[in-house]
């Protein structure tokens, strides 16, 4: 018969352990104040190209856009992150029937977050390229700035896919043994 002491002590011990996670709760905390900074950044590129807009060339107003792209878009990776990252390892957000909730996050997990934020890095990653691109010809962008970018860029491609190829086999992995229980 198991000890009582020893059994108590064991579930006061899961129970730290499982408290723990609201260690992470300040860590979203200040991915949302980082979000605020990113949100005064874009309003200010905004304003000063609408400041600016009758005398810059298009070329200039493309990249400005693009950089208000890149600022867009990683905000939308901090909301995954927050929102993600919050439901998955610390508490459920109770947004079931909420008209703003993501689709996505109904059936988020580890796995689904890490492919999520690795297509969002390639978004992010291609807004950098293309602004590579649109720069090739001007003194500071060298071949082989381009070349490692490219290099980068596919990293990131063949990364995302190898995590969805290993979240795919794990998603048919539980459920065929889930078929296999029943």
């Amino acid at each position: 018969m198991p000890n009582s002491n020893h059994t108590r002590s064991l579930n006061a011990l899961g129970s730290f352990i499982f408290l723990s996670r609201w260690l992470q709760a300040p860590l979203y905390v200040g991915l949302i104040v980082a979000q605020g900074v990113y949100v005064y950044h874009f309003i200010v590129e905004l304003v000063h190209l609408l400041a600016t807009a009758h005398v810059i060339s298009e070329k200039e107003i493309m990249l400005t856009v693009l950089g208000l792209i890149d600022v867009v878009m990683i905000a939308n990776l901090l909301i995954m992150v927050i929102v993600g990252g919050y439901e998955t390892f610390v508490s459920r957000l109770r947004l079931e029937g909420h008209p703003d909730q993501p689709e996505w996050l109904s059936h988020v997990n580890a796995g689904v977050l890490k492919v999520k934020l690795a297509t969002a890095l390639i978004g992010i990653s291609s807004i950098h390229l293309l602004k590579t691109f649109i720069e090739i010809g001007t003194p500071s962008m060298t071949n082989q700035t381009v070349l490692w970018q490219v290099i980068v860029h596919l990293t990131f491609v063949f990364s995302a896919l190898l995590l969805a190829y290993t979240d795919r086999i794990s998603t048919l992995t539980a459920t065929e043994a889930r078929a296999k229980a029943h």
